[in-house]
């Protein structure tokens, strides 16, 4: 727009036929210090003292239906999605490698299947010269979608779980070593389980012990551990690959384990290991118990199958909830020892649907003759119900961690 304003010597300006079309009268009359002149481009003539202000047109987008229509098309089109190619959408962009997964690129027909493991459809497998294929049975196929759940992923850094309960005698130990033993079994990354049991613990007594080192030695040469082979000389590794750092063997040292001991064997493991499993003792309010629940990604509450041992782990709970941790308790996994005295007498099933209403997932673990005998423990020489129930308390932590 033109804005034209009066020349004292030369009288009024006449304006352009152009500029007349575009100008009300009144502002003929404007003089330029009346005017705001915003962001533009002041160009000065002397000859006839105009002062012209051209304005920069704002860069509008104005797209008719059809072209809009047609550019939301586009945008959908360059977001890839595997959804989006089986539904045969072109894309207007090359493809990029994440699209190259395993679920489109494998042939799952099942002329590619692999071989059944066992049974009555391997033998028929090979007996049709491999043409006909039967797959797995179902059994098999729960087991390895199973083993799927135990063996996932886990995304940023080692992952801290303490298994705890107020009450001794309920197993534990025997809860932890189990759990670690169903997740070192399957997974294919390291799995360390730690006595942090004041009152010494005897969580490395329940593997082939390689090592006289406890939690003690590893605070006191951490500034010498240079790497996972030294770390190594100071954990039993039993033959699951899961390894055990023991505690202090004289109960008057493993008091002196504080919360700084404790930071430090933390950090230690989690330079190495993907899922740290912690043993705690008894007491919640010791000094240990506060830095093993701020690491903790996950929990286990262990109950045992009576009256007061299910109202101990229940309180367990609620001191938890009290104290900040509620959405961990939400998160958590009850595993009900049922090997307990006094298990005939209670309604389980009450424990169970009790603990039910305020944790993710409650486990039964059956009693075993292997177990109830406090030695050395052998997965494999388990009794299969007890190797399938600490394979699902495995695969329920193992979820808690990825969902949680």
């Amino acid at each position: 727009m033109a804005i034209f304003g009066k020349n004292p010597e030369s009288g009024p300006v006449d304006l352009p036929a152009s500029a007349t079309e575009e100008t009300t009268p009144a502002e003929n009359d404007y003089s330029l210090a009346e005017v705001a002149v915003d962001a533009g481009t002041v160009d000065v003539t002397p000859a006839t003292s105009v002062v012209t202000v051209i304005t920069p047109e704002p860069a509008v987008l104005d797209l008719a239906p059809s072209e809009s229509s047609e550019n939301s098309a586009v945008f959908a089109r360059a977001n890839y999605s595997r959804r989006d190619s089986l539904r045969g959408e072109a894309f207007d962009q090359p493809e990029p490698a994440a699209m190259l997964t395993a679920d489109r690129l494998l042939d799952q027909s099942a002329r590619n299947r692999p071989a059944p493991e066992s049974g009555f459809r391997r033998f028929f497998y090979f007996a049709t010269l491999k043409t006909i294929n039967l797959g797995d049975s179902a059994k098999v196929r729960e087991r390895k979608a199973l083993d799927a759940r135990i063996g996932a992923n886990l995304e940023g850094g080692a992952k801290f779980v303490p298994i705890l309960t107020r009450k001794g005698g309920v197993g534990k130990t025997t809860i932890s070593t189990l759990l670690g033993m169903a997740l070192a079994t399957v997974r294919e990354d390291r799995v360390i389980a730690i006595d942090a049991n004041p009152d010494r613990g005897t969580l490395a007594e329940r593997v082939s012990k390689s090592t006289r080192f406890t939690v003690r030695d590893v605070v006191n040469r951490a500034a010498a551990i240079d790497g996972f082979n030294d770390f190594s000389t100071m954990v039993s590794r039993d033959v699951t690959r899961l390894d055990v750092l023991a505690s202090d063997s004289d109960p008057m040292l493993s008091e002196a384990f504080n919360e700084g001991d404790y930071n430090v064997v933390a950090d230690m493991a989690a330079r190495y290991y993907s899922i740290v499993l912690t043993d705690c003792g008894t007491g919640i309010v010791h000094s240990v118990m506060r830095p093993t629940l701020q690491r903790a990604n996950g929990l286990v509450i262990v109950s045992g199958g009576s009256v007061d041992e299910a109202r101990l782990a229940s309180e367990t709970l609620t001191w938890l909830e009290a104290n900040g941790y509620g959405e961990l308790v939400r998160n958590s996994i009850v595993a009900l020892n049922t090997a307990t005295q006094a298990t005939q007498l209670v309604k389980l099933d009450e424990i169970e649907q009790h603990f039910k209403s305020r944790v993710r997932h409650v486990v039964r673990v059956p009693y075993d003759p292997a177990l109830a005998a406090g030695s050395v423990i052998k997965f494999a020489d388990l009794n299969k119900h007890t190797r399938d129930a600490a394979r699902e308390l495995a695969a329920f932590v193992v979820d808690a961690l990825n969902q949680g």
